[in-house]
């Protein structure tokens, strides 16, 4: 008698339902955030624009903050990748003028509105603080990788590395509006660098 293999379990498409409605909700918000902001996103509202049902949305993601940050994660990965030049100067330069891009858009824009707001609540803070925390992880490897090149001592700061590059950019674009161009960029990471590898000098602004 010949035995016959049971039939493999059948696969999940990749790309398939789940994978559709995830794509659908975070384009939603996406278009939320550019229009009004991301603190004026609510959940009835992308879940009309997305096709789906709210309460799908409140079992996968919980609440309105986790569902932002997710979305707004997601689309600063896709927007922003981190760079891998075998340069520190490229790598920030190349990130530098992607992030002043990006603050150009107006998903940016409106992200930049929401990150700024003075009053929120406790749960709209803690998504602000969780979104910064992932932000950094996700540029840590340029620090890093630059350590492992020699081209930064092994103490060096890395938050502050990236905040003192990522900050000035931040401020031109929401405050002063004045251009983040090639030039301002290469200017400015040649000064992070230098006030990275030399901490206890004086950088002129």
């Amino acid at each position: 008698m010949v035995e016959v293999a049971d039939p493999p379990p059948p696969r999940s498409r990749p790309g398939g339902r789940a994978a559709r409605v995830k794509q659908a909700v975070h384009q939603a918000v996406i278009d939320a955030v550019s229009e009004h902001g991301a603190d004026k996103v609510s959940i009835p509202d992308v879940s009309r624009r997305a096709g789906v049902r709210d309460s799908s949305i409140y079992r996968r993601w919980g609440t309105r903050e986790n569902l932002v940050l997710d979305a707004l994660l997601t689309s600063s990965a896709r927007e922003l990748p981190i760079p891998d030049t075998g340069s520190l100067h490229t790598d920030l330069t190349a990130f530098g003028s992607a992030l002043g891009e990006y603050l150009d858009t107006p998903l940016g824009r409106g992200l930049v509105r929401s990150l700024s707001a003075v009053s929120d609540s406790d749960d709209v803070a803690a998504a602000r603080e969780a979104f910064w925390e992932r932000r950094y992880q996700m540029t840590l490897p340029m620090i890093t990788r630059a350590i492992t090149r020699g081209e930064l001592p092994g103490d060096v700061d890395a938050r502050q590395v990236i905040e003192l590059l990522i900050a000035p950019i931040h401020f031109r674009s929401a405050l002063t509006r004045h251009p983040v161009d090639a030039t301002y960029v290469s200017e400015l990471v040649g000064r992070v660098i230098q006030a990275a590898q030399n901490p206890h000098s004086a950088v002129n602004p």
